[in-house]
This record gives C-alpha cells, structure tokens and sequence, in this order.
C-alpha cells in the first residue's frame, strides 16, 4: 500500500511499515532536526510542515493519494513525563490528524499515541470525526517486548479501515503476541558484553540498575549518567556499582530496534531526544504485518466464498475494551448530543 507518515520525527514508522512491505510516498513533520535525520535514511520526499493547518496539510498530502495515513501525533500532553493537560496545545493535533484523514479519504489510517490517551477528550472528539468519516477502528495498547522490542513499552494504537467493523483487526493483534517478554540479551545477543546498565528513574524511590535480560523500561528523551553517590535501591538487581554504566546513544536506539546502519544527526541531545520519541521500528512494522494479515485472510475469504468452502477465521480473543472505559463519559455525552467541544 502507498502510505504517507504524518508526524513521522526521524521514522520509526516508516521505516517498520516499510520493512512490513509497505510504500511509503512521503513524509511530513515541523522538527527540522529530525526531518534531516529522516533525509539522510529514506530517499523519498519529506516535508516541513504545520499540521495544525488542517487544509494546507490536505492539499500537501492529497497529490499522493495514499492508501494508508499513519502518524503519531505529539503526546506530551497525554504523557506520564509531561503535564498531563490535554488542551495544552499538542493535544489538539491528534483532533488535527482525524481530520486530516477525514478530508484525504484514505482507505486505512493508523494513529500511535502514548497509553494515557484513552482517558483523554481529545480521543473520544478524534474517534468521532474519524467515524463520521465511515471509518471502522480497532483501538489497542500493545506492550513492545510482545512484539519484537526489548522494552517494556506500552503504546496505543488505533487502525481505522473505511466501512470495516469496529474492532476488525484484533484476532490478527492478537494472534501474533509473544508468548513472553523479549529481553535485551535476547535481540542484541553478542552485540553487548555487559549484564547490568543505569537508566535514571524518575525519582529515587524507583530502582535505577537494570539487567540485559529483562526488557529495557521506557526509552526516553533524556539521557543521564549514574550520578555520584548513587544509592543503591532495594529493587537493583546488584550490590555493587562497579563497572555500572549507562546505555550509550548507539545502544538505545538498538532498543529501539533501529538497525545499526540508521544514521542519526545533530549533537547527542538531539539524538537522544528523536530515539526517545520514535515509534520502536518493530513495534510499526508488528501494526504493519497485522494490516498484511487481515487483507490476506479477507482475500482468503472471498476465494472461499466463491467456492463455498469458507470457514470463519475468528477465534476467541481477550478483548482490551476494559482499557477504555474512561473515555465512556464521553461517548455517553455525545449520543446524548450534550457534548458541545468543537474540533
């Protein structure tokens, strides 16, 4: 499928949906520091762009005429590091992107955002532009060490298809999840000659020592040294701190399962901060199989059919809708017709 990658920063995404076997045409951001990394690894055209310009974002977009939409709209307003205030200002680019989408027309869509979103407005206002549209949407936080990261990294996930059900691609989420968690010495094997690394928490009442087989905690932005005199915390899997470091540049976005080959940009700051924002490449490349899958058992399907040897592939699957039921005070309001946000 052609695919255009909005908000795409230095291209997790495109770079996991073109390893799924995707096309992609073009990419847009406003980070010009990240849009020079996005440069010197794809050889396709990328933009600087405002999103919040819904229409000048559409006429840029609409020449390309993508089958598939996907971006991760800023999320330090829904994030855990940030605020937390959704009507900040970044918050409104996710409302941006739907209606984006809603204007292009895309067949498909798929929108990343951090976990926290489920129990933001701006969702619930989002989802309804994108139905309105005549989207069907599956809605999913998926936990990256279940899906070829070594990070335990939880993001959400919304794929929209034109005229499809709600909640069409979960068995195909579904049925390819690790059994377990993949740890860093499981992905990076001889890559590493180390057991146990710093990450800094977020305060000293978390442990700060981690050990390469588990999976890595939430890479950030930032990344700082073990400061001096370090306590030890009673969760740190050592009792000394000899030889204990933190993960270098080049390690972390090996977490984030950038090849070794990705060329990264800028001074170390910056570096840090786009590996810390991307989307994990495997992590979009998992969403990218999922698609792959659902198109080839519906081809499957319809060849049955003609035959009349179809047999359902639906299965029982867990269902993630407990997740959401913060945004259940919203949808109440708007079938109601109390809600009065405008988008």
């Amino acid at each position: 499928m052609k695919i255009v990658d909005l908000f795409c920063g230095c291209g997790g995404m495109s770079l996991g949906f073109g390893l799924a076997g995707h096309e992609i045409k073009a990419g847009f951001d406003n980070w010009d520091k990240a849009l020079a990394v996005y440069r010197a690894n794809f050889n396709h055209p990328v933009f600087e762009a405002d999103l919040k310009d819904v229409e000048g974002s559409v006429d840029s977009i609409a020449p390309f005429a993508p089958d598939m939409i996907i971006g991760g709209p800023p999320c330090q307003d829904f994030s855990s590091a940030g605020k937390r205030d959704e009507d900040n200002g970044r918050g409104d680019l996710t409302v941006c992107y739907a209606r984006i989408v809603s204007l292009v027309q895309p067949e498909w869509f798929v929108m990343e955002n951090v976990a926290r979103i489920v129990k933001t407005q701006k969702l619930a206002d989002a989802r309804r532009i994108l139905s309105d549209a005549g989207y069907g949407m599956t809605q999913y936080v998926l936990d990256a060490s279940l899906c070829g990261v070594p990070q335990a990294r939880k993001r959400f996930f919304m794929i929209g298809k034109k005229g499809a059900k709600e909640n069409f691609l979960l068995p195909f989420i579904e049925k390819d999840l690790a059994k377990k968690p993949l740890t860093i010495a499981g992905y990076l094997g001889d890559e590493i000659d180390f057991e146990f690394y710093y990450r800094h928490p977020r305060s000293y009442v978390r442990r700060g020592i981690f050990s390469v087989h588990e999976p890595s905690p939430t890479i950030r932005g930032v990344n700082r040294p073990m400061p001096k005199g370090y306590p030890l915390h009673p969760g740190d899997p050592v009792e000394s701190l000899e030889g204990i470091r933190a993960l270098t540049t080049e390690e972390r976005a090996r977490i984030q399962t950038f090849p070794g080959t990705f060329k990264f940009l800028g001074n170390k700051t910056d570096k840090e901060q786009m590996i810390g924002n991307a989307v994990p490449v495997n992590l979009a490349r998992f969403i990218g199989e999922a698609i792959n899958n659902y198109i080839r058992a519906n081809e499957d399907k319809q060849r049955k059919e003609a035959k009349g040897t179809y047999d359902p592939y639906w299965a029982n699957h867990p269902s993630q809708l407990s997740l959401f039921e913060p945004q259940a005070e919203y949808i109440l309001k708007e079938e109601k017709g109390e809600n009065t946000r405008q988008e």
